[in-house]
């Protein structure tokens, strides 16, 4: 599936989209993802050197062990707000990062600039997957890496997806679930790669609230659930958050009155042709 919008179009929903990623504050998501973001970087086997891309880096949840690995990294993402949280926090170390303010689908690089190529959750909401996959080879070096880890569409966050679409239909463009589909990823960057790995995974939320207050976290801090909630009257808001908490509860595993939910992603490595 691609995606048939006009230029007017993609500009409007790009710049929602921009929006919503700025709407609340996703480093306060971004904590509870970091320490699978870590063993996603530690499984790849970075080299002292090597260049790496962190594309949609949010607030650099894989650019900063990257670079504790001892690689030069760039971090890129369309949201101001989370460049500015990852370049505070890079003042603060000596390691090779920095960050700059792009967008997946027209990365500001030239070509082959990067040995590994890397995203997690991020890239696969870009609005226009054929261009992602287009900019993710583009940038990446004859023999280099990608590595992605996209959410599945059953799993916990693609089913939290599922839930809000039912309250407010997004975008008439691909899902973005779609990219934790092995056979929908392989057809999109098989002609520039090769030697694909797909390994299905399970990213623990180990949340210091209930179920309940988890979601409101969500509705206050996380974008997509934030402006949700904002597209809808009094009376819908009560609906999406009894949905919301009825899956939270439904799915929690832990009996303490914390929250501990597994939600399956798909990590995806592949060499450039």
């Amino acid at each position: 599936m691609t995606t048939t919008m006009t230029v007017k179009e993609m500009d409007a929903l790009k710049t929602r989209l921009k929006a919503t990623w700025m709407t609340g504050d996703f480093d306060k998501i971004a904590e509870y993802t970091a320490p699978e973001a870590s063993k996603f970087i530690t499984r790849l086997g970075i080299q002292p050197g090597e260049r790496v891309l962190d594309v949609a880096c949010g607030s650099g949840n894989l650019a900063f062990p990257a670079a504790r690995a001892g690689a030069a990294v760039t971090g890129v993402d369309i949201a101001p707000n989370l460049i500015e949280t990852a370049r505070s926090r890079a003042l603060a170390t000596s390691l090779n990062v920095k960050f700059d303010e792009g967008d997946a689908e027209e990365l500001p690089y030239p070509d082959a600039s990067f040995d590994v190529v890397v995203t997690m959750f991020g890239a696969m909401f870009a609005p226009q997957p054929e261009r992602v996959a287009a900019e993710l080879s583009r940038v990446c070096r004859s023999g280099g890496r990608i590595a992605m880890a996209n959410w599945t569409p059953k799993g916990f966050i693609g089913r939290m997806f599922k839930a809000t679409a039912a309250h407010v239909p997004p975008p008439s463009t691909p899902s973005p679930m779609f990219w934790g589909d092995e056979e929908v990823v392989q057809n999109r960057l098989r002609e520039d790669f090769k030697d694909f790995r797909f390994t299905r995974r399970l990213l623990e939320f180990n949340l210091p609230m209930s179920p309940v207050e988890t979601v409101e976290y969500f509705r206050v801090w996380y974008g997509p659930t934030s402006r949700a909630f904002a597209a809808l009257d009094d009376n819908r808001q009560v609906e999406l958050r009894r949905d919301l908490e009825l899956l939270w509860l439904d799915q929690n595993r832990a009996t303490d009155g914390t929250t501990a939910v597994e939600s399956e992603y798909l990590e995806v490595i592949a060499t450039r042709r």
